[in-house]
C-alpha cells in the first residue's frame, strides 16, 4: 500500500503521490517512478519531486547553489541523456529541514520534453489531486463588456467551477461579436482541459491581448467547454442576471 504523506515544513506542503511518473528528454526516459512526490512550493499547483533512484539519466553538477524557501540550499545540475543535455535543468536538496526531500530531485517542467503520468501525457504542471473541476450547463444571463461594449450575450452557457478559482463562464461563438475578435498566436495549456487558443479584443478603444480563450480539443473529462468562448472575469465587466460582477483578483489579474 503507497504511504500517503501530508507535511508542512515552513510553509512547503508535501504529499506523496500514487501515479507512476515518467519523464522523457529528447526521446530518451529521464526518470520512471511509482513513488513520485507532490510539492507546493507555492499556493496554485504543485510540482513533482521524484526519487534520485528513479532517475535513468545523468545528473551533472554545475557547482553552484540555488537556495529556495522552505526547502533550504539547492544544488543545481545539469540533465544529460545520450543525445541531449537540458543544462541547469534539475535541483537537489541534500540539506532540506524536510527529511523527506533530501533524496529527491526536482526536474525542470519546460526543460523537459514530455511527462506522463500513468500512461497519458500531462502539460503544463502535475495535477492537483486536491483540485475539483465541475462544469455545469445553465440557463443564467451572462452579459460581457468591453470598455463600455457588449461583446457576448448569452442565455446558455457552461459554467465552469474549478478549485481555487473564480467560475468561468463558456459561451457559444454564435453569442459572441466574432467581428470585434482578433486571432492571437498565443496557445496555453491546461492539465484539467487541453490546449487553449486565444484572441484579443477591440471595442473601438484599442485593443486588449488574449481576452478570450477557446478549447477546440479539450481533454475528455472537459468536452461540456469544447468549442466555447470564454472572457477573464479579471479583465472585463460580466454582467449575471443583469447583475455586474465584482471583478476577482487571481494570479491572472
Amino acid at each position: 500500500m503507497t504511504e500517503k504523506l501530508d507535511v508542512r515544513v515552513e510553509q512547503v506542503r508535501i504529499e506523496q503521490s500514487p501515479k507512476r511518473v515518467r519523464v522523457y528528454l529528447n526521446g530518451e526516459l529521464v526518470a520512471d517512478t511509482t513513488a513520485p512526490f507532490l510539492v507546493w512550493e507555492h499556493p496554485y499547483y504543485p510540482t513533482y519531486y521524484l526519487p534520485a533512484a528513479d532517475v535513468r539519466a545523468s545528473l551533472i553538477p554545475t557547482g553552484e547553489i540555488e537556495p529556495a524557501p522552505g526547502r533550504g540550499d539547492g544544488e543545481v545540475l545539469h540533465v544529460k541523456v545520450a543525445t541531449a543535455t537540458a543544462e541547469r535543468a534539475a535541483r537537489r536538496y541534500p540539506d532540506a529541514p524536510a527529511e523527506r526531500l533530501r533524496d529527491l530531485v526536482r526536474l525542470d517542467w519546460n526543460a523537459m520534453s514530455e511527462w506522463f503520468e500513468e500512461d497519458e501525457p500531462v502539460y503544463t504542471h502535475p495535477r492537483d489531486p486536491h483540485k475539483r473541476v465541475d462544469i455545469l450547463a445553465s440557463s443564467r444571463h451572462v452579459r460581457v463588456e468591453v470598455d463600455g461594449v457588449t461583446v457576448a450575450d448569452s442565455r446558455q452557457p457552461r459554467i465552469l467551477f474549478e478549485t481555487g478559482l473564480p467560475p468561468r463562464y463558456y459561451v457559444p461563438l454564435t453569442d459572441v461579436r466574432m467581428d470585434l475578435l482578433r486571432p492571437s498566436d498565443t496557445v496555453t495549456h491546461c492539465p484539467y482541459k487541453g490546449a487553449a487558443s486565444y484572441w484579443s479584443v477591440d471595442a473601438g478603444r484599442g485593443e486588449h491581448e488574449d481576452l478570450v480563450w477557446i478549447y477546440r480539443g479539450p481533454l475528455p473529462e472537459s468536452q461540456k467547454v469544447a468549442g466555447l468562448a470564454c472572457f477573464y472575469n479579471e479583465k472585463v465587466d460580466i454582467y449575471l442576471d443583469g447583475e455586474r460582477q465584482e471583478r476577482p483578483r487571481t494570479p491572472f489579474s
